[in-house]
C-alpha cells in the first residue's frame, strides 16, 4: 500500500490518478495509524515551505514521517515535497525542514528568465540510478520559485538547466527520493519514474 502524505497543503489528487494509472493502491495518510498501513510514502506538496512544516506539527505528522524513513520506508517527496526535506528555507521566512537532505532552500534569481519556473525540461542524469531505469533523456514539468542550494553533490541524481541556472531536478539518499519536478504530471517518462519508485526492493 502507497501512503500518500495528507496534510491540508499537497497536490494529492494528481498523485492519486497517476498512481490509479498504474494500478498501484493507495490511501491518504492523514495520522500516524495510517502510516502503519503503508509499505511506501509519498509527500506531495504545494505552497509557502514554512505553511506547509506549520501543517505539518499541528497534525503531529513530522515524528510519523522522520520514523517511517528511519525505518527505511521507501520514501518519495514532490516538488515542495522534496523541499521539505531539506534543513531549512527562507521562503516568507526563515524556517527549518525535515532535515532529511542536507542544503537550504532559496528563492530562484536569474533575470534572464521568467520566475517562477513552469514549463517541460530536459533531465540531464548525473549518474545512475533505479528511478531512472530505462529510460534515456526525459523531459520533466516543473512548476517552482525556490530549489535547492549548498547540497550534498553526492545526493544529487539529475539536473535540469533553466538559464543561467543548473536546478537541481532529483536527490537520492539510502531509501529517500527527492524531485523538484513534477513526475505524475510528466507524461508516460514520468509515470516510469513512479513506475521504478514502486518496484523498488531495498
Amino acid at each position: 500500500m502507497i501512503g500518500i502524505i495528507d496534510y491540508g497543503a499537497g497536490n494529492l489528487k494528481s498523485v492519486q490518478n497517476a498512481l490509479t494509472r498504474l494500478h498501484a493502491p493507495h490511501m491518504l495518510c492523514e495520522n500516524k495509524e495510517d502510516f502503519k498501513l503503508c509499505d511506501r510514502l509519498i509527500l506531495p506538496g504545494v505552497g509557502a515551505f514554512a505553511d506547509c512544516m506549520e501543517q505539518l506539527r499541528k497534525r503531529e505528522l513530522i515524528a510519523p514521517i522522520q520514523a517511517a524513513i528511519a525505518a527505511k520506508v521507501p520514501f518519495l517527496g514532490i516538488c515542495l515535497g522534496m523541499q521539505l526535506l531539506f534543513e531549512s528555507s527562507d521562503e516568507i521566512r526563515c524556517c527549518e525542514g525535515l532535515g532529511i537532505f542536507k542544503g537550504h532552500i532559496k528563492r530562484m534569481e536569474d533575470t534572464s528568465v521568467k520566475i517562477p519556473h513552469i514549463g517541460w525540461n530536459e533531465l540531464v542524469f548525473t549518474k545512475e540510478n533505479s528511478l531512472f531505469q530505462t529510460l534515456k533523456h526525459p523531459y520533466v514539468y516543473y512548476v517552482h520559485s525556490y530549489y535547492a542550494t549548498s547540497y550534498e553533490e553526492n545526493e544529487l541524481i539529475a539536473y535540469s538547466t533553466y538559464g543561467n541556472m543548473k536546478v537541481p531536478g532529483a536527490f537520492h539518499k539510502d531509501h529517500v527520493w527527492a524531485c523538484q519536478f513534477h513526475p505524475e504530471k510528466s507524461g508516460e517518462e514520468g509515470l516510469i519514474m513512479l513506475k521504478n519508485f514502486l518496484a523498488f526492493e531495498g
